[in-house]
């Protein structure tokens, strides 16, 4: 089915119930299987402090009725991944790129992730960092696509985590990622 597009793109800067289930659903759907059914990730829980201004962003796209149809956000690295230490940047997660179905194949993954470079200039970000795995189709393709590079590959089943990255055009140089040991 082919929309009318361009959708209007806002900024998110509260957890309005019909968004929180978007996402969840969307999560849910992409990951069934793989991660504690009903558990509600951290991000989602407290979502001023990892989406909130001055923090992080998420964008999001309605259709006409006001029903999400698209996601995208960044919220501040955690450095979870310890062989991936971004020392003296400012660094964010690139998350929750969500398209509905019926959306899919319109070019709203390019604009969202369009919109998200622009809010992440402002908010004074030099690194976006992100992870995907090969079971999401057409992931890798798509980043490798918007500028990122991949600076890890992980083994480890079930996951097989890609990790990439991009520097934000302005932002000072710097030698990448340190990996700790």
């Amino acid at each position: 089915m082919n929309h009318a597009l361009p959708l209007p793109l806002e900024r998110v800067t509260c957890a309005e119930p019909q968004v929180l289930a978007f996402l969840l659903a969307n999560q849910r759907q992409l990951f069934a299987g793989r991660l504690a059914s009903g558990a509600v990730p951290a991000d989602l829980r407290l979502f001023s402090e990892h989406y909130g201004r001055g923090r992080g962003c998420l964008l999001l796209v309605r259709d006409a009725a006001g029903e999400p149809v698209a996601s995208i956000a960044y919220r501040p690295y955690d450095c979870r991944f310890p062989q991936l230490a971004y020392v003296g940047e400012r660094v964010v997660e690139v998350a929750r790129l969500f398209v509905a179905p019926q959306y899919r194949r319109q070019g709203l993954a390019r604009r969202l992730f369009q919109a998200l470079l622009i809010e992440a200039a402002h908010d004074g970000v030099e690194r976006l960092y992100l992870h995907t795995h090969p079971f999401l189709p057409g992931a890798e393709a798509f980043w490798l696509g918007q500028g990122f590079q991949v600076v890890a590959r992980e083994t480890a089943l079930p996951w097989l985590t890609l990790h990439l990255d991009r520097r934000l055009a302005g932002a000072q140089a710097s030698a990448g990622p340190r990996h700790s040991r």
